[in-house]
């Protein structure tokens, strides 16, 4: 079956998001599979990803009835909903990008990115990010998230769909990059 692309609509879609973000987390995982597979750091609460959700839809892909990816968009203004994002979120305050903070530009953050293991390796996560281009351009100039250095698969996938290195710093949580997709 063809991958749908679109954006939760249920309390079931969410409760998958929820799911897979656990199977995939840092802290879940061994070693090798966080150096081959990638990662991600946050685990969100149901409370967190439904507010998320109700300011901005969140893009997933469905195999069937099957959330197997999804795209969790945040906007700045989330920025103290998450205590481990809270540093990333003043940062962006003040990060430089062409002569101006982020501040200054029309912006939201990727909160996290997540491929089924089954699916990765098939332009999902590229698929993932055109969607999110498709429905906020052109309401944002730039699509913005930080990467931990330890995931070079992430990494790696970014830097292939557009996105650029603006800034690296370390907070309590670990070394990061931010990184930036321009749309205009």
């Amino acid at each position: 079956m063809a991958l749908q692309l679109t954006h939760a609509q249920t309390d079931d879609d969410l409760r998958q998001i929820l799911a897979l973000q656990q199977k995939n987390l840092r802290t879940e995982l061994s070693a090798e599979a966080r150096q081959q597979q990638g990662f991600v750091t946050v685990r969100h609460t149901w409370e967190q990803l439904r507010l998320m959700h109700s300011l901005t839809p969140q893009v997933m892909a469905k195999d069937g009835d099957e959330v197997v990816a999804f795209a969790l968009a945040m906007l700045p203004t989330m920025g103290t909903l998450i205590p481990d994002l809270q540093p990333m979120f003043a940062l962006m305050d003040e990060v430089l990008w062409q002569e101006s903070t982020l501040a200054q530009r029309r912006y939201y953050v990727m909160g996290q990115v997540c491929v089924d293991e089954r699916w990765r390796g098939q332009g999902v996560f590229d698929q993932l990010y055109q969607k999110h281009k498709d429905l906020y351009y052109p309401h944002y100039d730039l699509l913005v998230t930080e990467i931990s250095t330890a995931n070079v698969r992430s990494q790696r996938a970014h830097e292939r769909v557009g996105f650029r290195t603006i800034h690296r710093h370390r907070d309590h949580v670990d070394d990061w990059n931010v990184v930036v997709w321009a749309w205009v």
